[in-house]
């Protein structure tokens, strides 16, 4: 029998209960190209709850998923490696699609998913797993590191790199601490504490 899901700790509003504030920030949300059927969920359903906060947020959101150097492939491998790290539920949910979809291989999806070095991940993403995974442990990355990524990504890409993942932990906490699953039919990636 499958554990009990967490309930969340902020109900998932509706359209019609939304404030004006609440409404444009979904508007707001689906004028990017994430589409304009986007509906509350993940850490957009918290952030409704702020709007304010939530519009700078999915517009920062908006660009690291769409709008910096790195290609998709490695912007969604940096964000699976996130998602497992901090064990977000909802951010691999809806990422681990994707990153198949950008060009990650299955193989790799399933190594990160169990929390083994993806050894044949491809080169670029075996420097990025690196970094991340030093950067997460010792809160810095050593010059051999700092090298073999920035010697993949140039100077811009490594800057938006650290910015995905400084946006990516901010989702995680946020989906972890407000306790946002996938949807009920969908398998939890990790096991729940």
């Amino acid at each position: 029998m499958p554990a009990k899901r967490p309930a969340p700790r902020l109900p998932v509003l509706e359209e019609g209960q939304m404030t004006d504030d609440q409404r444009a920030l979904l508007e707001a949300i689906r004028s990017t190209p994430r589409g304009k059927s986007v509906t509350p969920r993940g850490p957009f359903a918290v952030w409704l709850y702020a709007p304010k906060f939530g519009d700078l947020t999915q517009q920062l959101g908006a660009h690291c998923r769409y709008g910096t150097a790195l290609e998709p492939r490695l912007s969604e491998f940096a964000i699976l490696c996130t998602a497992r790290l901090w064990r977000a539920q909802y951010e691999w949910f809806a990422h681990a699609p994707m990153a198949e979809k950008a060009g990650v291989m299955a193989k790799t999806i399933a190594d990160l998913r169990a929390g083994r070095e993806p050894k044949s991940a491809q080169k670029d993403e075996r420097a990025i797993y690196a970094f991340v995974k030093e950067l997460y442990k010792t809160k810095r990355v050593s010059d051999r590191t700092y090298k073999r990524v920035h010697d993949v990504l140039g100077d811009a890409a490594t800057v938006e790199l650290v910015g995905i993942l400084g946006y990516y932990v901010l989702v995680s906490m946020t989906l972890n601490v407000f306790r946002m699953m996938p949807p009920e039919d969908a398998k939890l990636a990790f096991a729940e504490p």
